[in-house]
């Protein structure tokens, strides 16, 4: 089936099958959870495009929670990937894709310097999947997006300082010029010495309270 194609009912999945449709809604369950098919009103059941992202996320997050894994190493990987496609990604970028870049930097800076401030999330992650935006790999694409849910998940800069907000973007501004100038080799070593700064990103104790 083609993404957005309708899908049979489960009655006619099943009698074509030999399931049962108890357990064929099992496997509809666990299908949805994955973003691989939609159930809707008046639409019935619709095979879902690829996408990647959906697929990880639950499991990355559940890694979390449980501390069978940390954000700090999903970051590792995350910046390992963003290192080994930066080349294919920025040639492969419009000027479209550049001015896009640009504003986005311009509407960061705006939040910043905002009465009041205004921490630039939204941009910081629109900025880096426009950058990678041209790859044509649903596995990188995905593995991007669901870096940023469980960034945002994480909330891991919540109480940064301001000063920690502009030096991120004094990189992300050097970052796009060098891309807009085609100076791709500078733009990725600007960008991997960005990376050291989440690193110092202190960790914020939050101390237990007995409730009595």
């Amino acid at each position: 089936f083609a993404p957005e194609q309708k899908l049979p009912t489960l009655n006619e999945i099943s009698s074509e099958m030999n399931i049962s449709v108890g357990k064929l809604r099992e496997q509809l369950e666990v299908a949805r959870s994955l973003g691989l098919v939609s159930v809707r009103p008046r639409v019935g059941m619709q095979r879902e495009p690829f996408d990647f992202s959906a697929v990880i996320l639950k499991a990355v997050l559940f890694s979390f929670a449980t501390g069978e894994a940390t954000f700090a190493q999903f970051s590792q990987l995350r910046r390992a990937l963003e290192e080994s496609v930066w080349e294919d990604a920025v040639q492969m970028l419009t000027d479209n894709d550049k001015a896009e870049l640009q504003q986005l930097i311009n509407r960061a800076w705006k939040k910043l310097g905002g009465k009041p401030i205004r921490i630039p999330n939204e941009e910081h992650r629109a900025l880096h999947l426009t950058i990678f935006s041209r790859l044509d790999n649903p596995f990188v694409q995905g593995l991007l997006a669901a870096y940023w849910d469980a960034y945002e998940a994480s909330e891991l800069t919540r109480f940064n300082s301001l000063e920690y907000w502009v030096e991120v973007w004094h990189y992300h501004q050097e970052i796009v010029d060098a891309i807009c100038s085609g100076d791709f080799e500078r733009g990725r070593q600007r960008l991997i010495k960005h990376f050291s700064l989440l690193r110092s990103v202190p960790a914020v104790d939050i101390p237990e309270i007995n409730v009595t």
